[in-house]
């Protein structure tokens, strides 16, 4: 077989992968939208923001040498 006809042959196999990969993600997205998990986006949002606040708001640890965690001043 020629190297031209096995690139083409590689050119549909990808054009068929990425066509599936595209359809399946549409399907993913019907069914979420059906099942409506994207009901309430901004609850969510807002979960993110203050769950991530809080982490940063925490007074960073320092470890010390034998092991014991001591509050940075």
């Amino acid at each position: 077989m020629p190297a031209r006809h096995k690139r083409m042959e590689f050119t549909w196999i990808t054009i068929i992968a990425s066509l599936c990969m595209g359809i399946g993600a549409v399907l993913v997205f019907v069914y979420a939208a059906k099942k409506n998990y994207f009901h309430n986006i901004e609850d969510t949002k807002y979960q993110v923001f203050w769950s991530d606040f809080e982490e940063s708001s925490v007074t960073p640890r320092e470890e010390r040498k034998d092991g014991e965690e001591k509050k940075q001043q």
